[in-house]
């Protein structure tokens, strides 16, 4: 029999939540997948039926466990599970359940108040244009910045460097073992496994955004 030359990671986003329906940052606030989130899950078992699948990673939240599980309905050959939150989602710290739409008026709304409360009144077409920019500004700073957090919450250099040690670990145990993973982990965390994986550039990376019902397909050579 020839020799097994790669072993296959197979990394895939949780099913949509109900945090993610009302476009909250849920962040790692623990938020249960919706009828349309476990159907996302059982697309994704239905891609990787046929594949072979030794090992699983997921992380403490109910999203992860929950797509995990039904992946798993057609893999008794996947003989354990670790629970890693390494690869747990981005900390948005004070964001966390905050409407993202509500979130950007807020911070419009005080910047422009504070402006008039100083200066005077805008006129009305001034102070929406100005709210629209301000507001896009400062989300784009707490949702996409590298090395700016959202108030209390992590950087995404931060979540980099944990996955990177998670990386680490998962290419060693790879090799060693000679398995094919699976791992169901969050948008921020999956952003910096791909960006391993697929080499891509910072800039890339920062572009990605991961739906649900998808998986992503890597090989590693032992």
């Amino acid at each position: 029999m020839a020799q097994k030359k790669y072993c296959y990671i197979y990394l895939f986003r949780h099913g949509l939540t109900y945090y993610n329906q009302h476009h909250w940052f849920t962040g790692q606030l623990d938020s249960k997948l919706t009828k349309k989130g476990i159907e996302n899950a059982k697309y994704i078992a239905q891609q990787l039926k046929n594949k072979s699948i030794n090992f699983a990673y997921r992380t403490s939240l109910s999203r992860s466990k929950g797509t995990l599980r039904e992946i798993l309905k057609f893999h008794p050959e996947c003989t354990d599970i670790i629970e890693d939150d390494r690869i747990l989602e981005r900390n948005y710290g004070k964001l966390q359940k905050r409407n993202s739409k509500g979130f950007m008026f807020e911070i419009g709304n005080v910047i422009v108040q504070a402006l008039e409360d100083k200066y005077g009144k805008m006129k009305n077409k001034h102070k929406k244009e100005l709210e629209k920019n301000v507001s896009e500004f400062v989300y784009n700073i707490y949702h996409r910045s590298y090395d700016i957090p959202p108030p209390g919450g992590e950087t995404l250099k931060e979540v980099e460097t944990r996955v990177n040690l998670f990386i680490k670990d998962l290419i060693n145990k790879a090799k060693k073992e000679k398995i094919n993973i699976a791992i169901c982990a969050h948008n921020n965390s999956i952003r910096f496994l791909r960006k391993y994986f697929e080499k891509l550039s910072s800039e890339e990376t920062m572009r990605l955004e991961t739906g649900w019902g998808n998986y992503f397909e890597f090989k590693i050579k032992i």
